[in-house]
């Protein structure tokens, strides 16, 4: 699997990471894509989606065969997957989770996500992408 790492100079006042990513990396927020950890009844999954949308909770739990999804709570989520809030990856989390990742992903050959802290951006293939988290598309962004 080919990819790109690319780093930045992190402002700790930053309120938007993903933003804050985008802006640096002189990249449309629409190609960099945030990574959240939910909670689905008593286990958890990520969304995947763009930095320049939110997370649609009732289609991702739709997506996964839940009823109901909500955000996790920062602690459980840097728990769960052992990266601090602002670096959670889709991938190289403590579990894998499973992965449900907004199907406009597909509009690009590469995005960019999260390399495991703030600062710290991976440029990879959408579809290598779904293929190492075996992730589901799904319409999840709004």
């Amino acid at each position: 699997m080919d990819f790109v790492l690319h780093t930045y100079a992190h402002d700790p006042r930053a309120t938007s990471y993903g933003l804050e990513a985008a802006r640096a990396l002189q990249v449309e927020p629409d190609r960099v894509f945030k990574t959240l950890v939910v909670a689905l009844d008593s286990s958890r999954a990520v969304g995947v989606v763009p930095v320049s949308r939110s997370l649609d909770l009732k289609a991702l739990a739709a997506a996964l065969g839940s009823k109901k999804a909500q955000l996790a709570d920062p602690v459980d989520a840097e728990r769960v997957t052992g990266f601090v809030t602002g670096g959670i990856s889709p991938v190289g989390q403590k579990r894998r989770l499973p992965t449900v990742l907004d199907e406009s992903l597909q509009q690009w050959d590469t995005i960019f996500v999260s390399g495991g802290r703030r600062g710290l951006d991976v440029e990879v293939s959408a579809d290598d992408l779904v293929r190492l988290t075996d992730g589901v598309l799904a319409a999840i962004a709004r």
